[in-house]
């Protein structure tokens, strides 16, 4: 296993990580999966208070909490839950985040979070006094450092230039190269690590029925598989040619992999310990997919 550092931090994660979002009720089997992740290599841990209200940052703790010191847990913050459980609301004030953090904390049975990332963002946003909550938790101790989870172009820049994020999370794979266009190259131009989600694309690019996806056609997508399929042959899985396509990009610290089964988790470590792509076969693969911008929040 490849291990990279978190921005400008000390902090090293796991080049293939694991995001616990699809993660089941039942904790015992959620603690064998993690354990076995952990004790393959994978260090990241990626969740949100968001997930399941609140549950899975608590499977996630009662996991690890006899070996907190040996993993780097990710949580997300700013989308608050109704009273009456309908839905949430977009809530990133300074207020909210500061009283969110220590449910946070509670439910992960932990005096600290590694990585705490805005989970959204926008322009209206009250953004310097998002900073401040973020600023404040690192300096009391509560947070090691902070990042956001984000695919606009022009909420990255305001943090790049406002904040001292360490990290954006954000969708990209093959079928989503949108980032390509600018965030990627900003994001490494000023050391902040980016962590995807998305790799599979829904898994049209490994095992799926092609479907319409973004602006691409069903034909588009199906091309795109196969040109991930022929890139694998016989010696690597098409899910090795996809989350290398990600890694293959400098500005990527780690592939951020939803994981809910053993047989996922398998896939993923066999991902981690697969040889990265040639400059040939990332080439190939950039032939067979027209790149996308993104065409608002530019």
């Amino acid at each position: 296993m490849k291990y990279n550092q978190l921005g400008k931090s000390d902090i090293k994660i796991s080049e293939v990580s694991f995001g616990c979002m699809s993660l089941g009720e039942d904790h015992e089997a959620n603690a064998k999966l993690l354990h076995t992740a952990f004790d393959n290599g994978i260090n990241y841990f990626d969740t949100a208070d968001l997930y399941q209200k609140g549950e899975n940052e608590l499977t996630l703790g009662k996991a690890f909490k006899a070996i907190r010191d040996k993993v780097v847990i990710a949580t997300k913050v700013g989308n608050q839950w109704r009273s009456d459980g309908s839905g949430w609301n977009w809530n990133p004030s300074k207020s909210y985040i500061l009283q969110a953090v220590e449910e946070s904390l509670k439910r992960l049975q932990t005096d600290y979070i590694d990585l705490y990332q805005l989970h959204g963002g926008t322009l209206d946003d009250p953004i310097e006094e998002t900073i401040e909550a973020f600023e404040q938790l690192k300096h009391q101790g509560k947070i090691r450092q902070y990042g956001i989870s984000s695919i606009r172009p022009n909420v990255i820049r305001e943090y790049v230039k406002r904040s001292n994020i360490v990290s954006n999370m954000m969708q990209y794979s093959l079928l989503d190269r949108r980032p390509e266009e600018t965030s990627l190259d900003l994001l490494q131009e000023n050391n902040i690590s980016v962590l995807t989600r998305g790799s599979y694309t829904q898994g049209l690019l490994v095992n799926k029925p092609p479907k319409q996806y973004l602006t691409f056609s069903e034909d588009e997508v199906r091309k795109a598989a196969e040109a991930v399929q022929s890139v694998a042959g016989t010696s690597r899985t098409t899910a090795e040619v996809a989350v290398r396509y990600v890694l293959h990009h400098r500005a990527v610290t780690s592939s951020v992999l939803g994981i809910r089964t053993s047989e996922q988790l398998q896939d993923a470590i066999q991902v981690a310990n697969a040889k990265p792509l040639s400059e040939d076969e990332i080439d190939a693969l950039r032939r067979a997919v027209r790149p996308i911008v993104y065409e608002q929040h530019r």
